[in-house]
């Protein structure tokens, strides 16, 4: 714009190449606007900078000291939002406030003012030392306010001892949304959302329009329920209010968009950081947006909590502390395969040891640990960051997923030539994950020298402490989930009954089934003589492997999770 705009100058006459490069290497040094900079050297005055930015941005300019704005216009925008942008609203007509700004192009302005007030936004031009004071003249000077209030903050706590340095991207905080949200309805719905999501320790958030209504879902506990109907006339507005706070294009809607939101929140007063990655897809009644909440409180990085068995645990820590080899963790989406990974990390962190990753988001940040972010746009893939990583000097390197035989080919050669390397695979269960690589193209021989173990995974429902119950379970169900006839006389049950705690499900938090498949002798013979999924299966299980059914079974025994549960999650 700043090029355009100088053409525009130098085309009228009104300023010199010298003029225009002496206030362009201000503006280079400074930041500023360069129209502003131009009148403050006082080689352009306001009522010709005016008529120029008109002309630049086609939008009618505006004189604002030969007007006077009525009351009842002022009061249709705040104080701090008319500073924030430096805008000012000078008249309305209907549904209509005109506002006068430096940038007419400036949607995120005019959006939340449309998003605040309810008005249509009509666009003038005036310009900044125009609108600066007038902000001044009609809602008060706050240069001396804010000076009194700093000398007031110095004398009560001369030292800040909770003074945070916050990164380059504004962290929105909570309790100021809050405060907004008064003045906003709309601001204020998206924070109750949001504020709601976390004290129901929600997973993700789905806002969803369909034809004749809209609402909002919660995922608990790997579990959606709805939560609210919002009016569907609000359905615009919530979803370009989500998209300004994660910093997405707002006139985009026909294309598929991710981004993230920071908040920092007290919750049953810890203060709380939390990231939000926001998904918004079009759908054929507008935008879709799933927001999953990432909370590093939720991360559990002890193994021994995650819902190994003894043996299994035993087996998995003896995988991962080895040298070499790869170990892969299976599952759907949601079930727990990278706090399994992170757990791992965790447990093999040491200074002794350089520790590489490439994930697809970075979901936490782990001290000690280099993490990569992947970024395909502009090439950073899995397979090429992992071609990097064996030029960083590794011993242990994790990949987010091996989503094709590229990247599956460089992490079996990183595994044969003396590096530990951890990933995922979308299988239904471990002895399928060998037949997933071969169909990418891997040669059998490379999978059977370099894998060592497979893990499979899902989450399940804890029953709820505070609200549990013995229960009666007819002994026909029992014996179809896999019980014996002796053991099901013997078993105890466990149901919640469902309190304030578990918002009346019965259920608080989750627990991993697991099914841990170690590549041993017999299964390698087994692969390189091409057998199928299902006679890996059978020999992994006369090794003694436990499924996940199995695993599930133990903790319905254990008084942990429901039959229901297991039944859900997991195949006899």
């Amino acid at each position: 714009m700043a090029n355009r705009f100088g053409e525009i100058l130098l085309s009228t006459g009104k300023v010199s190449v010298q003029q225009l490069e002496e206030a362009l290497a201000i503006q280079k040094e400074q930041g500023g606007r360069l129209g502003s900079i131009l009148v403050k050297l006082g080689h352009l005055d306001d009522i010709d900078l005016v008529d120029l930015l008109s002309q630049h941005f086609g939008v009618p300019s505006i004189d604002l000291n030969e007007m006077e704005v009525d009351d009842s216009v002022l009061k249709i925008i705040p104080p701090d939002i008319a500073r924030k942008y430096t805008i000012l609203p000078v008249s309305k007509a209907g549904a209509t406030v005109t506002l006068a700004m430096i940038d007419p192009t400036n949607v995120f302005a005019m959006d939340d003012v449309k998003f605040m007030t309810g008005y249509k936004v009509e666009p003038v031009v005036a310009s900044e030392t125009a609108i600066r004071a007038a902000i001044d003249r009609y809602y008060g000077s706050t240069h001396s306010i804010e000076l009194k209030k700093v000398m007031e903050d110095l004398s009560e706590d001369p030292i800040d001892s909770d003074l945070e340095v916050l990164d380059d991207e504004e962290d929105m905080d909570l309790a100021e949304l809050e405060e907004e949200s008064e003045q906003a309805p709309v601001v204020k719905l998206v924070n109750i959302i949001l504020t709601d999501a976390i004290k129901r320790d929600a997973s993700d958030i789905h806002i969803e329009p369909y034809e004749k209504e809209y609402r909002v879902r919660y995922r608990v506990d790997g579990i959606l329920y709805e939560v609210m109907h919002p009016p569907i006339r609000l359905k615009e507005a919530i979803t370009s209010r989500i998209k300004i706070m994660a910093k997405l294009d707002i006139a985009e809607k026909r294309l598929p968009q991710d981004g993230r939101i920071k908040i920092k929140t007290k919750v049953k007063g810890k203060v709380k950081d939390l990231d939000l990655r926001v998904s918004v897809l079009p759908t054929i009644f507008g935008e879709k947006i799933v927001m999953r909440l990432l909370d590093k409180d939720n991360l559990m990085l002890d193994m021994t909590r995650l819902g190994f068995e003894p043996e299994s645990l035993r087996l998995f820590e003896q995988a991962i502390l080895k040298p070499y080899g790869m170990v892969l963790v299976t599952g759907p989406t949601g079930s727990g395969k990278t706090n399994t990974l992170y757990s791992a990390l965790s447990r093999i962190n040491q200074p002794e040891v350089n520790i590489m990753t490439a994930e697809d988001p970075v979901e936490f940040n782990l001290p000690g640990i280099n993490q990569v972010q992947m970024k395909e746009q502009i090439g950073l893939n899995f397979a090429a960051a992992l071609r990097s990583f064996l030029r960083q000097d590794p011993n242990i390197v994790l990949v987010g997923e091996i989503r094709d035989f590229e990247t599956a080919e460089v992490g079996i050669k990183a595994a044969m030539t003396g590096h530990l390397v951890l990933s995922t695979l979308h299988t239904n269960d471990a002895p399928s994950s060998i037949s997933r690589l071969m169909n990418m193209g891997v040669e059998p021989f490379l999978v059977a020298t370099s894998v060592h173990m497979i893990v499979a995974q899902r989450l399940v429902r804890r029953v709820c402490s505070f609200c549990k119950e013995p229960i009666e379970v007819p002994p026909a169900g029992l014996i179809n989930v896999g019980f014996s006839e002796e053991e099901v006389g013997q078993l105890t049950l466990f149901r919640g009954k469902g309190c304030e705690r578990c918002s009346g499900t019965g259920y608080k938090g989750r627990v991993g089934l697991y099914e841990v498949m170690e590549v041993g002798d017999e299964i390698r013979e087994l692969v390189l003589a091409g057998g199928s999924a299902f006679e890996v299966r059978q020999k992994a299980v006369e090794n003694g492997m436990t499924s996940l059914r199995q695993s599930g079974m133990q903790k319905i025994r254990d008084g942990v999770t429901t039959v229901e549960e297991v039944v859900r999650e997991t195949v006899a």
